[in-house]
């Protein structure tokens, strides 16, 4: 990295980083279902209109949504929480893995470092031997100085082996970024 683009990297948010790495690698559709601490991000890809940003219901239909357009020739991105993940196994089992769709996943996490609801811990508990059952690619991403370069690795490897991929946000970064 130059110096410039450390200083860049430096002086932005994890959310500005993620944006601007999103449309170095021409990920323009955004599915997602609302989550707090992703909003800052949802927020600035619906202001650009580079992005197609679309609200389901559901992960599954997130998931259906970007896998359906990378099948046209998009490349897209599901934004979620943790326990939404929760929903997403069979989806990823039955199309994403067997039929080679890099479905990539922007998860915040939830249910450590001192978030004590019951359900979300649970969850947070399986998520990553799931993804290992799975043999997804997954890297929790701590620090700000590894948005960039995780984000941009895990995009790339991704349509260049045609496998799904799940970055980790971890409260590491985005609990120490709401407090900026």
């Amino acid at each position: 990295m130059s110096v410039e683009a450390a200083a860049r990297t430096r002086s932005e948010t994890w959310d500005a980083i993620v944006l601007r790495v999103l449309k170095q690698n021409k990920v323009s559709l955004i599915a997602y279902v609302p989550d707090k601490v992703l909003a800052p991000l949802i927020k600035s890809l619906h202001a650009d209109d580079f992005f197609t940003v679309l609200s389901p219901a559901r992960e599954e239909e997130a998931a259906g949504i970007v896998a359906g357009a990378y099948m046209a020739g998009q490349r897209g991105i599901v934004l979620m929480q943790t326990s939404g993940f929760a929903t997403l196994p069979n989806v990823i089992a039955s199309m994403a893995v067997p039929y080679q769709i890099p479905l990539l996943m922007m998860i915040s996490e939830r249910g450590t470092l001192g978030d004590f609801q019951f359900g979300q811990a649970m969850v947070c508990r399986t998520m990553r031997p799931v993804l290992e059952s799975l043999a997804i690619e997954h890297y929790a991403i701590t620090r700000l100085d590894e948005v960039e370069f995780i984000v941009d690795s895990m995009i790339k490897q991704a349509f260049s082996t045609q496998a799904p991929a799940a970055m980790i946000l971890s409260p590491l970064l985005t609990k120490h970024s709401a407090k900026k």
